[in-house]
Formats: structure tokens, sequence, C-alpha cells
């Protein structure tokens, strides 16, 4: 298990578009959560899938597409709900035969489930050359 925390928000992007890539594939298991009051990410997620209401919550499920993916990669930072957001979607969960990768919190937080010992050295990597940037953790099973 890797946690990682974003505690610094001026990095570029450059990790997060590298995590994309190593971990996104088309066909992957999608859940994507928004607030209920984001109408227009509910609306953008519902082409990923069937939108279903909770609580304060909608969740999306569905299948990674490569116009879901493109989204992802396309989506340049920006403030939102008084963080420096990755991506307008608050959650996106994506499960896949390598991993269980968890982007919350607009992609400020990320919790990864990895089944193998290169994904985590590939992560690790990532975050190397931003310092104190982030905070991440690591679980060793």
């Amino acid at each position: 298990m890797i946690a990682v925390q974003m505690v610094d928000d001026t990095v570029p992007d450059e990790w997060w578009k590298a995590l994309l890539r190593h971990f996104l594939r088309e066909g992957d298991e999608l859940e994507i959560r928004c607030w209920k009051e984001e109408m227009e990410a509910v609306k953008a997620a519902s082409k990923y899938g069937k939108p279903a209401a909770e609580k304060k919550e909608v969740s999306v499920r569905g299948e990674a597409t490569g116009a879901f993916l493109r989204e992802l990669m396309g989506e340049e930072p920006a403030e939102r709900s008084g963080c420096h957001a990755m991506t307008r979607y608050f959650t996106i969960n994506v499960r896949n035969e390598r991993a269980l990768f968890s982007a919350q919190h607009y992609g400020t937080e990320l919790y990864m489930e990895l089944s193998r010992e290169e994904d985590a050295a590939f992560v690790e990597g990532v975050f190397r050359p931003w310092g104190e940037a982030f905070s991440v953790w690591i679980k060793d099973a």
C-alpha cells in the first residue's frame, strides 16, 4: 500500500500524468465519485458509466475508455474547493490486475494497492525528484 499526499501545490503535473500512464488502461474497472452539487462533473462522469446517487455523492461506475483516459491526460491543474486540483472529479477509483489506484480530493491524495514490486519502485521513482512536495507513506505487505 502506498499513500501520497500533495503538500506543495506548486509542483508541475508531470507526476500525475506519469502515474496515469503507468497504471490506467482501457477496460479497467472504474468508479468516479462527485459531490451531488457538482453538476458539471457529474454530467461529464456520466459519459463513462451509470450514475447512482448516494447521500451526498454521486457514484458513476463503468469501464475506463480511451476517451476517459484522454480527458484525464488533457486536464490542467486548477483551483477547486480550496485546493490545487489535478482533476475535476473528487474521487477516481480504478482497479485492474496490477493495482487499485485511488485518486481522492481531486487527485491531491492517492492510495495505491499494488501487486508487483516493480510498480512500487516506479511510484517511488516518480516522487523522488519532488522532495518535500509530497508526503509518501509505503507499507510493505
